[in-house]
């Protein structure tokens, strides 16, 4: 079903999708959110950190499974049609490609302007970091639209280059608060025992995001050498770097900067503590690494939304598939496909710029980048339970425990997101509503209604 779409990916360029899209800018402007929503206790904010590392662990060992076993055009989609049916696939895609895949895009190109504007001494709202945000939108559907390949690449360089902030506050930030003893108070300081469970359930939300994307590196299955060894092994293999690299860093900026002043200084605590650590010259450069790593998680996630409405069309499924199944003669991309997926990015730029930044401008607004992440775990859960009724081959192990672990992990961070978000989620759900309704629209074929 791969309708042409050549093997052009390797296994270093698929860990470095899955680590390079994971960590981008979530770790950044979400590590400020969880010290404060834990107090600035180092121990309670590493446990949630390592909470939701094991629940995206939990679940890419499951999906590493399934990777082995199938291969076509779609990666999610591909599981989700073997094991549910088409029915249930059709919404899956749909969903990725209208909600899961823009939301990502938006939220990460937005936060890279905004670091741009912080190093060059603009304003980080406004006019000017909505226009960064669109340049840098369209600046990566651009490279993967005319060079596949090249994307690829920059994806490899990108990985590399956002690991070095991450590694060095982890590794400094630690040393200097054990030194000053920063890190001993905020390792001592605890919350009541009484405010643990509300502030693990607001943190884990964020750490949704945060660790969140690794799925869209199954995308490129039919373009991946050896797919079936070589998915699994990016998918496990990435997911243990970044739980790694995110815990050092959490560490690292515990002992950076009292907690005092991170909970005043909120998002620009993060520039605050490579600024005492690194010296402005030292931390300007890493805020440059950091920008790059948000535009190497974007250049990942364009990658995915370009194949979005393609892994639709493929099946004959969505709105005029005959237009978004056409690949370029030279690229070998699916550019209709990557056009729809670019504009609908743009349109939910716009929504985070005027709801989720200004609260007040509407009223009905809600989180983009916390609550999308989320209904993917929701949507991991029909696809576990049939793993457990239909994986008759697999082991017991691999047939029952991992996907019961699965499921159970998925209704934790559910639960976490609806305490969490519950005076707005009922929007989210409306909108989602309504986006479901005009995919049912398109799904109205004979074929795919007797699916």
């Amino acid at each position: 079903m791969n309708a042409g779409l050549t093997k052009k990916y390797t296994l270093s360029t698929a860990i470095a999708m899955v680590v390079g899209i994971v960590i981008g800018s979530g770790v950044f402007f979400k590590a400020e959110k969880i010290l404060i929503v834990t107090g600035g206790n180092v121990m309670l904010s590493v446990t949630a950190w390592a909470l939701g590392g094991l629940i995206m662990l939990i679940c890419t060992y499951a999906f590493s499974i399934l990777a082995g076993r199938y291969e076509s055009v779609g990666g999610l989609v591909d599981y989700a049609e073997a094991l549910v049916g088409k029915r249930y696939s059709y919404f899956v895609g749909w969903f990725m490609c209208l909600v899961y895949y823009p939301t990502l895009a938006a939220a990460v190109a937005w936060v890279a302007a905004r670091y741009f504007c912080l190093l060059i001494g603009w304003q980080t709202t406004g006019g000017t970091a909505l226009s960064l945000s669109a340049f840098f939108m369209i600046s990566a559907f651009t490279v993967n639209a005319l060079s596949p390949v090249l994307a690829g690449k920059i994806q490899i360089v990108c990985t590399i280059i956002k690991l070095i902030p991450l590694l060095l506050m982890g590794l400094v930030g630690t040393v200097s608060g054990l030194t000053n003893g920063i890190l001993i108070q905020n390792i001592k300081d605890t919350l009541p025992v009484s405010s643990i469970a509300p502030a693990l359930a607001v943190a884990l939300p964020a750490t949704a995001f945060a660790y969140d994307g690794w799925i869209v590196a199954t995308s490129i299955n039919a373009e991946l050498k050896n797919a079936k060894r070589n998915l699994p092994l990016a998918l496990l293999a990435g997911s243990l770097i970044v739980i790694v690299a995110y815990i050092f860093y959490c560490v690292g900026l515990s002992g950076a900067i009292p907690k005092e002043d991170m909970m005043q200084m909120g998002e620009a605590a993060v520039y605050e503590a490579f600024n005492i650590l690194f010296t402005p010259i030292g931390s300007t450069l890493l805020l440059v690494f950091i920008m790059i790593s948000c535009l190497g998680t974007l250049n990942g996630l364009m990658l995915g939304n370009a194949r979005g409405l393609y892994a639709l069309a493929i099946r004959q499924e969505g709105p005029s598939p005959h237009i978004f199944i056409q690949l370029d003669k030279a690229t070998n991309v699916p550019v209709n496909s990557a056009i729809w997926g670019l504009f609908v990015s743009i349109f939910w730029l716009l929504y985070y710029t005027v709801t989720s930044l200004n609260g007040t401008a509407l009223q009905f607004g809600f989180d983009i980048t916390e609550l999308p992440a989320v209904t993917m775990y929701a949507a991991y859960i029909p696809i576990f339970i049939m793993m457990t009724k239909k994986e008759r081959q697999l082991t017991a192990y691999k047939r029952f425990f991992i996907p019961a672990c699965a499921i159970i992990s998925c209704l934790f961070m559910i639960t976490s997101a609806w305490l969490a978000h519950r005076d707005t989620v009922h929007w989210y759900v409306i909108a989602f509503g309504l986006i479901m309704f005009i995919g049912a629209l398109f799904r109205s074929s004979p074929e795919n209604r007797s699916s």
